[in-house]
């Protein structure tokens, strides 16, 4: 059943035409090999985590609640020398401050530039908190 109206002009919305569904379906497929959710993340965790959880946000922002788990690591200060205590195959999760934050891509695009499997974490610390999960406080950085 087609419920849009017909006023003969395209909203912003369906101004530019959908991709076709296997074109679709491949890209949306693909999201899953570059992202993770806060959801996940979180059962990940709690049943013994295969991956390592990088807050990429400055050692303040960490001290001040950070994902129970994660290791503080500046997007800046992801250097091969860094790295080197983890195997090449261990696969890290990148996360910062929330969607209007870029840190966990910069953290995650130099993770890739070290030949590292990398996923962000989509929603950050803010979708963290509003799937309702608890934040620790201290500092435990790199």
């Amino acid at each position: 059943m087609d419920s849009a109206p017909k006023t003969g002009k395209r909203s912003a919305v369906t101004a530019i035409s959908p991709a076709p569904s296997g074109v679709a379906r491949e890209h949306f497929a693909a999201e899953f090999t570059f992202e993770t959710d806060c959801s996940d993340v979180h059962d990940a965790l709690s049943k013994g985590a295969d991956f390592v959880l990088l807050d990429v946000r400055s050692p303040a922002l960490f001290a001040e609640g950070h994902i129970p788990g994660a290791i503080n690591l500046p997007h800046g200060k992801i250097i091969a020398s860094k790295m080197a205590e983890w195997s090449q195959d261990t696969v890290f999760v990148t996360y910062c401050a929330g969607p209007h934050c870029n840190g966990a891509a910069r953290g995650a695009l130099r993770l890739a530039n070290l030949y590292r499997p990398v996923k962000i974490m989509a929603g950050g610390l803010t979708g963290w908190m509003d799937e309702g999960f608890e934040l620790a406080k201290g500092e435990a950085g790199r």
